[in-house]
């Protein structure tokens, strides 16, 4: 029994190393250290705004209400725990779909996390079809980190080039980049 005991408490603390992969299953979900990484890179406005591609937005990223109703820039200025609550349920919805494409695949909680901001961001349609799922899948870790800086445009415009006035999406990318490498 000290034996099993001793196995469990090595690989429990092992799963809690930033570099510890354990496959993704249906029920992998994104850290709170995640969701205040995705807070503090998406921002938090209040009342609604143009972003970077000139969609409605308000609080930190939503686009879409939970209930199905897309934003409008004349909607009225919501609370900052409206925008957590909205961040949770457009988060959890799109795991539900991201888990599915990662199903045996051994990630780092940091890799889920960070792809899962990428998946934030970008969409699930976008991370579906991406070269970084590719080289998940054929166990390609470093790749798929070199993958993310491909993601560099937003409304055909270079965002690595400051004067496009998107260069957030590429200090979002290299931010990502950075903290992948560090999981490999």
């Amino acid at each position: 029994i000290n034996s099993i005991k001793l196995r469990y408490e090595k690989r429990m603390v092992n799963a809690m190393s930033n570099k510890a992969k354990i496959a993704v299953t249906m029920a992998t979900v994104i850290s709170l250290g995640g969701v205040a990484w995705t807070q503090s890179r998406e921002g938090t406005v209040l009342k609604p705004y143009y972003d970077s591609v000139k969609v409605a937005t308000i609080g930190t990223g939503t686009t879409v209400y939970p209930n199905g109703k897309t934003v409008k820039i004349t909607d009225p200025p919501i609370t900052k725990k409206k925008a957590a609550e909205y961040l949770q349920f457009h988060m959890n919805k799109d795991a539900k779909i991201f888990n599915k494409t990662l199903i045996g695949i051994p990630l780092s909680q940091a890799e889920y996390d960070l792809y899962m901001d990428f998946t934030y961001q970008f969409g699930t349609g976008a991370w579906s079809q991406s070269s970084m799922l590719r080289n998940l899948k054929s166990r390609n870790y470093v790749q798929a980190c070199k993958s993310l800086l491909k993601w560099k445009y937003a409304a055909k415009r270079d965002c690595s080039i400051r004067s496009n006035n998107c260069y957030g999406v590429w200090t979002r990318q290299q931010a990502r980049y950075e903290k992948c490498m560090g999981a490999q």
